[in-house]
Order: structure tokens, then C-alpha cells, then sequence
């Protein structure tokens, strides 16, 4: 099983980036977030100036926010700088477009965005629609150098409902899933496995990540100590975003219910009221608010995150190999990069 770390797209992530490949290991995810941190082309490029070794990937980019030509060129960019490993990673959008008061963007559109970004990165000369009009466009001279497109560069895609999964399994090289919990995770595998067989694949072709947020438990540490909010806390107030949106879809357990009820009050107070995202998708991801922190009880963050002891992490990710996974990515929160060591720790005993 490979092993890899997500971050937020700081300046100085290189540096988190170049320890994880001395560590070994094997991935680098950068989220793509405009509105709240940096760009993440930008500290990809600084990241792979910095290192030799470790593959790179788009955790994910939106389409949306990027034109394809644009796109395309960026990771043939990146590509120059780190022959081999570039990973287009892409999906519909959650916290990239619900910063700006946006949900998902269609499926048929991305379909078409990666039509036109696959074949631009391929050397082809691909027709591409914008402002009413349909243009052949192609990269006028990638044999000066300046770009690489000879490295082939890996589609990976998140997909988390049906559809985006039957797409995934007929397009993508991968596939990428955040989930909190074994048993569901492997549920999504297993479906995608079908998505997989009934477009005539094989699943096992399909390359799989499963992300997740946590802390790695001292024993008899609680769920809710002081480093554990700060390392696994700021996952546990975004699933509380997502579900007040709408962008989850998910069947609540008992320990989540009374949770949300709690937080939708607090939600209704934020300012503008038209545009309470602003206020709830401040820190989004890479911190907790001051007015979050009493949701984040030992029972909802053991709930939501991948909070335990090494021993039982250890077993945790062991069941997510046996069920196909093929990587393992903890995302690493601002502020907490040393944590990296107690999850290498934790992935030499799997």
C-alpha cells in the first residue's frame, strides 16, 4: 500500500513535502482552494523544485476555476519541472466553489473539460467550446521544450455519488474518496467495483486513494484533547458545512444528529444573511473557529475522523488495503506538520 500526506497549498509546504520524501512517502496532494490559501499551482511548483522522488498530485483541481486551455498547460508546466510526477487530480467542486456560493458543477461539463484537457496533454488538436463558439486549439510548439507533455500524466478523479463514479470508471486512472469511516469506504469501493465491471474494466485497474483527517492517539489520550481538535477538529466542523449545504448527502448516526441541529442554529446567525458561506467556510478545512470548538466532543470527533490509537489505525487502514484501497493519504493541518512523524510511525506497522 502507498502512502501519501494532503495539504493545504501554503508557500512553504515544500518543506512538509520534502520531509514526507525523506520518510518515504510515495504522495503529495495539494487542494485546490482560491479563496482560502494560496495558489496551488504555484506552491506545486515550489514543491517540485524541492524534491525528486515523491509524485505530486491535484487534491483535486476544479474545472470551473480553470479554463481547459489553461489548465492543461499548467500541468504540462508542472510536468517539465517533475518528469512523471504530476497527477491531474479533478472533481465537481466542494470547498474550491462553495467558498464562492456555489455547488457542484454539472457532470457533462467535466466530461468535456477532460476531453479537451486529455487530449491537449496527448499532443492533439482538439476542438474546444467558449463564448458561443467552437475553436480548434492545439499546443503550437511543445517540441522547444518549454512544456512536457511526453511524460503521460494520470487522471485521477473524486467521485463520491453514482454518476460520478460510472463516469470515473470509464475514463479516470484513479480514483479518490474522503471518508471518515472503514465501512463506508469500502462500500464506495465496492460500488465503484461495479461501475467498474459494468464498463467492461477490471477493477482492480482502477487506481484507489482514500483520504482522511486525524491524530494519532496517545494511550488513554482523549479524542477531544487540545492536539487532537487542532490535527482532526477542523474535518469534523467541515462535515458540519457540507451536510448545512447539502454538498453530503449522508444518513446520520446518532452521534452526528443532534450535532447538526445545534450547528444549523449557530449557522443562522452568520452575516450577510445571503451569503452566510463567507463566515462558515473561514478556516474551512485548515483550522477551527473560536465559535466551532464546542462541537468538537471525544464521541463527534472519533464520529468523523481517523482519531485513534496507532494500534487501532494500524487495523483501520489494514481493512481499507484488504478492501482494494491502494493508497492511504492524512491530510496535515496548518500549524501541525510534526504529526507527520506519528502517521509515519503509524503506516511502518501496516
Amino acid at each position: 500500500m502507498d502512502f501519501g500526506i494532503a495539504l493545504a497549498s501554503n508557500l512553504d509546504a515544500w518543506k512538509t513535502v520534502k520531509r514526507a520524501e525523506e520518510l518515504g512517502f510515495s504522495h503529495a496532494w495539494f487542494y485546490d482552494t482560491q479563496m482560502l490559501v494560496p495558489d496551488i499551482l504555484v506552491t506545486m511548483a515550489l514543491a517540485a523544485d524541492k524534491t525528486s522522488k515523491i509524485k505530486l498530485g491535484m487534491g483535486v483541481m476544479v474545472p470551473t476555476n480553470r479554463i481547459a486551455p489553461v489548465a492543461a498547460n499548467a500541468l504540462a508546466s508542472l510536468n517539465k519541472l517533475a518528469p512523471g510526477r504530476i497527477i491531474f487530480g479533478v472533481g465537481t467542486g466542494f470547498t474550491a466553489r462553495n467558498t464562492m456560493g456555489l455547488g457542484p458543477m454539472r457532470l457533462s461539463e467535466l466530461r468535456e473539460y477532460l476531453r479537451v484537457v486529455r487530449g491537449l496533454l496527448a499532443g492533439e488538436t482538439v476542438e474546444w467550446e467558449t463564448e458561443g463558439a467552437r475553436h480548434k486549439i492545439r499546443f503550437l510548439n511543445p517540441e522547444a521544450g518549454m512544456i512536457n507533455i511526453s511524460d503521460r500524466i494520470p487522471l485521477h478523479i473524486s467521485a463520491f455519488a453514482p454518476k460520478a463514479r460510472k463516469l470515473t470508471a470509464e475514463i479516470a486512472d484513479g480514483w479518490m474518496t474522503f471518508s471518515a469511516q472503514v465501512p463506508r469506504a469500502l462500500h464506495e469501493a465496492g460500488e465503484l467495483a461495479k461501475s467498474c465491471r459494468e464498463s467492461g474494466r477490471a477493477p482492480e485497474s482502477l487506481y484507489r486513494t482514500a483520504f482522511a483527517l486525524g491524530c494519532v492517539l496517545a494511550e488513554g489520550e482523549s479524542a477531544a484533547s487540545p492536539r487532537a481538535k487542532a490535527q482532526a477538529g477542523p474535518m469534523s466542523v467541515v462535515f458540519l458545512h457540507g451536510l448545512v449545504e447539502a454538498s453530503l448527502g449522508l444518513q446520520l448516526s446518532p452521534e452526528i444528529a443532534p450535532v447538526l441541529e445545534a450547528y444549523r442554529k449557530q449557522y443562522a446567525t452568520y452575516e450577510p444573511a445571503d451569503a452566510r458561506y463567507l463566515q462558515m467556510h473561514k478556516m474551512h478545512l485548515i483550522g477551527v473557529r473560536p465559535e466551532e470548538q464546542k462541537f468538537l466532543t471525544p464521541e463527534f470527533i472519533a464520529a468523523t475522523t481517523f482519531t485513534a490509537t496507532a494500534t487501532e489505525l494500524r487495523e483501520r487502514i489494514r481493512a481499507l488495503r484488504d478492501g482494494g484501497f491502494n493508497q492511504f493519504v492524512i491530510q496535515l493541518v496548518p500549524g501541525s506538520e510534526s504529526a507527520l512523524d506519528d502517521w509515519a510511525r503509524v503506516f511502518d506497522g501496516v
